[in-house]
């Protein structure tokens, strides 16, 4: 069941909730004060790990149901992975799969407690309808598809944010970025199993530079570029490696790799948001779930 789950792929998740959180507090410390004011001096944390288990679940769950819709076409292309292996049946990974989406919209339900039917639960409903979107219909759409992929990673950075919900009115509009990064990582994984073209890997090259010039905008804004910077180089050596090999050579195991260090290094870009909002020592403390991400990737299938 944790194969399905995609283990290494959820840390990333929940380095979309904290990135989430630094703008909300850091980009409007009025609302910020009065959040801390409403759940008392360390209380608030307990919200913040009910949005970290409300992203367990819902990119757990969404993950999962994505290769309960793939069962069939797995059996074909990739029948390594549980389901086809007969390891789990299809029946056993639907119930998991739809539990863990559950226990991500209710979780979320508990941030704002005793307002149950919050921001937190819309954003969080909102996001398993996107998965499921994409699992049964989008991810088989040439130009929604990527996007709606996308979609699932902007509104978990939005469901961070929640926390402030006067954040979310605001930065809304901060959710586009890693909707454009997850399309572009969409568009090359397409490749993964019989190889992609060199013309889809310069696009999404193009699209990660335009993510890292927003990210490099804010914080010049904010006066914040230089603490930023470093993670932005991270970031981009992270993903220019395997990128430049795929190009050369965009075979299914090069394209895999270039996937892979996409997906990893939203951790880096969650962190470069942080480090963008004032929270230099959030960032640092985010790059940490790097190695967590990167050891669990040994054992668990990422892409």
């Amino acid at each position: 069941m944790l194969r399905l789950a995609r283990p290494a792929n959820i840390v990333t998740a929940i380095s979309d909730i904290l990135a989430g959180v630094a703008i909300a507090f850091y980009a409007l410390p009025a609302a910020g004060a009065i959040t801390l004011a409403m759940f008392g001096r360390y209380e608030w944390l307990l919200p913040v790990l009910l949005l970290v288990v409300a992203t367990k679940g819902l990119y757990g769950g969404g993950v999962v149901m994505n290769d309960v819709f793939d069962a069939e076409l797995d059996a074909v292309e990739r029948p390594e992975r549980p389901i086809p292996s007969g390891l789990i049946s299809k029946g056993a990974a639907s119930a998991w799969g739809m539990g863990l989406l559950l226990v991500g919209i209710v979780a979320a339900g508990f941030v704002h407690w005793p307002q149950f039917f919050s921001l937190s639960f819309w954003l969080a409903l909102a996001t398993a309808g996107a998965a499921l979107l994409y699992d049964g219909w989008g991810k088989h759409q040439d130009i929604f598809g990527p996007v709606n992929m996308g979609l699932c990673r902007g509104l978990n950075l939005l469901l961070g944010m929640s926390l402030v919900p006067e954040a979310v009115l605001h930065y809304w509009y901060l959710a586009l970025v890693p909707i454009v990064f997850i399309a572009a990582i969409t568009m090359i994984s397409r490749g993964e199993v019989h190889g992609g073209k060199a013309s889809t890997l310069k696009w999404a090259a193009l699209l990660y530079v335009l993510v890292m010039a927003a990210i490099a905008i804010h914080s010049w804004i904010n006066d914040t570029l230089v603490a930023t910077s470093i993670f932005l180089v991270l970031f981009g050596i992270m993903n220019a490696v395997p990128l430049f090999r795929a190009n050369a050579n965009p075979t299914g195991p090069n394209i895999g790799k270039a996937v892979k260090a996409g997906v990893l290094s939203l951790i880096l870009m969650n962190a470069a948001w942080a480090a963008a909002f004032g929270a230099p020592q959030l960032a640092v403390g985010m790059v940490l779930l790097l190695p967590l991400s990167l050891f669990l990737a040994k054992a668990f299938a990422v892409t």
